[in-house]
């Protein structure tokens, strides 16, 4: 079975406002999942709009709500309040954190 590559996440700041995307597509909020907020993604500080890129990179990693819920906020305090303006994760990234701090983070 082939291996598949892993996604690539990238966050922008650009002259007509924040741009997320996953492997050049626009990353959707996944409000199905929760609302944090209705502003949006955002980084840099810990809040609502951070928590809502969290979880929606974690729904688009792990391909599993709840346990994207779970872990939301440790990931958003953890890897989405210390990103730079613009910024790259990739699914080795997000892969290594959750090998690292992902049961931790669910029994907090």
């Amino acid at each position: 079975m082939p291996v598949q590559p892993a996604k690539v996440h990238q966050g922008k700041r650009t002259i007509d406002g924040i741009v997320v995307t996953v492997d050049g597509d626009r990353l959707p909020e996944h409000y199905e999942v929760k609302q944090f907020t209705n502003r949006g993604f955002e980084w840099t500080y810990e809040g609502t709009s951070p928590q809502q890129l969290a979880l929606a990179i974690l729904v688009d990693y792990l391909g599993d709500g709840r346990r994207a819920l779970a872990l939301s906020e440790p990931y958003m305090k953890d890897v989405i309040a210390n990103l730079d303006n613009d910024w790259t994760l990739t699914g080795d990234d997000i892969g290594a954190y959750l090998r690292t701090h992902g049961a931790a983070a669910v029994a907090n």
